[in-house]
């Protein structure tokens, strides 16, 4: 039976292999190797084991994510040398890319119900409070856990507390609505791999990713496909027969399977056509519904939404369908039904930003802070791949979790970032920092050390727990800080994991508007914020956005990307990206902004002379 390569797409499986089968053709990345090791390092915590060997775990899935290469294409001989493991850990590693896990992961994963092994997901409780819960309470399901919760059994514990009863019922609550999603880049994984099939299977390229995935939402619901077939049952089997895939028969048809992914619970479905209707349907699929039946301006008559003129005429493509209905093309993720018929019926649909008007990275990790690589391996990486420049934006001293810079640590870094851009000239690496947005809308580091950078990302880490007046208030301050260039993932979600705490958009993003501070577009796809159905509000009031990976590893700069497709969601256009900008833009326009800022008393011409 094949194997479904979705990788990071499922959830984890306690009783088979914990990442893809070698035999797949899609290569094991490190992150899923890195995710094997984390939890073997959780389950040994959860079962009290000895803190030298979880510490031995912990590092070599530190070790492996730190790693610029692909750990699977190395020789398991050479493994030692190209990684710098051990010769023991590297072992484990070659058996599990070998074998799909490892003896270690496997024997904890055999001891430990799945139920709890689902409990090690949930954020805010860590393997020790999960032990408790246990063998204290004897709770091995999310469910017994939220029913002994409700009932406030959970709080009686030695070191929980009413507090961490609502937060665990909170968690849960919110994980309950994420069940069955992915994020975008693992449905895209999943639906991917399923086209390549079906096109080998059909022996046609007309296959096509449509739906959710088409409109690229930050988190997805239903995989769906489009496929051109004049022999839907030999679809039918080479889909039933995925180990991965679970189907539904009572929701299929003779051109229609449908089913789920099997660990992540994810809806599936592929629609099977006449190869004549192919393009049409992938339409009819690739828009919402407010899009689709949306009336047309100045259109009468039985063709009056597009709808009807997909219904009633076939089209080869999905432009001559626009271009008979009077509208500029429209793409497929704006087709959401939020003002773009209009725009594309006046013609005044925007031109895009794309991938390729990216310039440089900003708001980037280092060792310096919580990042894997050096500042030299973020900075060469993104030249030589055509990038002008680097904003390095290591996390301030209040953020200890995350190794912030001290004050003394701020120095060294510009003296490094010095020798590196005389070094690496004419790229550049422009001295920035994540610095952290204290309770009272503050910037952490006094204003002299501020003054120091050539940019500043405010961004809230902590204290997360604010209603929406607390919180805007807290932004507010922050943005009117003339030392704040730019506002770091605003709402602080993470999809699918953590509800960002509620803010009034209006508000913030008319007060980046006043004070001129961009407005960050996080590109991990964990956080993706700013929200895209913010995104043109932005733009209406003038404020730039900077599309930032927030990378901590170079692999993180390729996240870029899932930026640019929110962006575009929010009609984002070259003009209005701030890291679209050339180095001499970017450079010209920090050195204007400082020199707006009126120096404070205590400010020295340069700090560290």
């Amino acid at each position: 039976m094949a194997r479904l390569a979705v990788g990071a797409a499922f959830r984890v499986s306690t009783r088979v292999r914990y990442i893809r089968s070698p035999n797949n053709n899609s290569p094991v990345d490190n992150r899923a190797l890195t995710r094997a090791f984390k939890l073997a390092a959780q389950l040994m915590e959860l079962h009290d084991e000895n803190p030298f060997k979880i510490r031995a775990i912990e590092g070599t899935a530190n070790a492996l994510d730190a790693l610029s290469f692909p750990v699977a294409e190395v020789e398991r001989s050479g493994l030692p040398d190209r990684t710098g493991l051990s010769k023991t850990a590297a072992a484990k590693v070659a058996e599990l890319l070998d074998t799909g896990t490892f003896s270690d992961l496997q024997r904890l994963l055999e001891i430990t119900p799945p139920g709890v092994v689902e409990m090690l997901k949930i954020k805010g409780i860590g393997p020790k409070k999960i032990r408790s819960l246990w063998r204290e309470l004897g709770l091995e399901s999310i469910e017994q856990l939220r029913e002994a919760a409700e009932t406030d059994q959970v709080s009686k514990l030695k070191g929980f507390g009413k507090k961490t009863q609502e937060s665990i019922l909170e968690a849960l609550e919110f994980a309950g609505q994420s069940q069955g999603k992915l994020l975008y880049p693992q449905a895209e994984q999943l639906a991917d791999d399923l086209a390549r099939r079906l096109r080998e299977a059909l022996k046609t390229e007309q296959v096509a990713v449509a739906g959710e995935i088409r409109r690229r939402l930050e988190t997805v619901e239903t995989v769906r496909l489009v496929a051109a077939t004049d022999s839907p049952v030999q679809a039918h089997e080479l889909l039933n027969g995925l180990d991965g895939l679970t189907p539904d028969p009572r929701r299929s048809g003779p051109f229609a399977w449908r089913g789920r992914a099997t660990e992540s619970g994810v809806q599936v479905e592929v629609l099977l056509v006449a190869p004549a209707t192919f393009a049409t349907e992938v339409f009819l699929n690739s828009a919402a519904e407010a899009h689709l039946g949306e009336l047309i301006p100045n259109s009468t008559g039985p063709n009056s939404t597009l709808r009807q003129w997909a219904r009633r005429e076939q089209f080869q493509q999905e432009e001559a369908l626009y271009e008979k209905a009077g509208l500029q093309f429209i793409v497929p993720e704006l087709r959401e039904g939020l003002g773009e018929i209009a725009l594309a019926a006046d013609k005044k649909l925007p031109h895009l930003v794309e991938d390729g008007d990216l310039r440089g990275s900003l708001h980037n990790h280092s060792t310096y802070s919580d990042g894997n690589h050096s500042i030299r391996e973020m900075a060469t990486w993104l030249r030589d791949h055509g990038y002008e420049y680097l904003g390095l934006c290591d996390h301030s001293q209040a953020a200890h979790y995350a190794n912030g810079l001290s004050v003394e640590r701020v120095r060294q870094q510009h003296l490094e970032i010095d020798k590196l851009n005389a070094e690496l000239a004419p790229f550049r690496i422009f001295k920035g920092i994540e610095s952290d947005i204290l309770g009272d809308g503050s910037l952490d580091y006094p204003s002299d050390v501020l003054a120091s950078f050539d940019f500043v990302v405010a961004s809230i880490h902590s204290n997360l727990k604010m209603d929406e007046r607390k919180a805007t208030d807290r932004l507010l301050r922050a943005i009117e800080n003339p030392y704040t260039t730019m506002l770091g993932h605003p709402t602080g979600r993470l999809l699918l994991r953590r509800q960002g705490y509620p803010i009034d958009y209006k508000a913030v993003i008319d007060a980046c508007a006043q004070h001129k501070v961009i407005i960050e577009i996080n590109a991990n796809p964990w956080r993706l914020d700013l929200d895209w159905r913010w995104v043109r509000y932005a733009l209406d009031q003038g404020v730039m956005l900077s599309i930032n990976p927030d990378a901590h590893h170079t692999n993180g700069y390729e996240d870029m990307r899932y930026g640019v497709l929110m962006g575009r969601k929010g009609h984002l256009t070259k003009e209005m990206t701030f890291n679209a900008k050339s180095v001499e833009e970017v450079a010209a326009y920090f050195e204007q902004r400082k020199a707006n800022i009126t120096p404070p008393l205590e400010y020295k011409k340069s700090l560290f002379e």
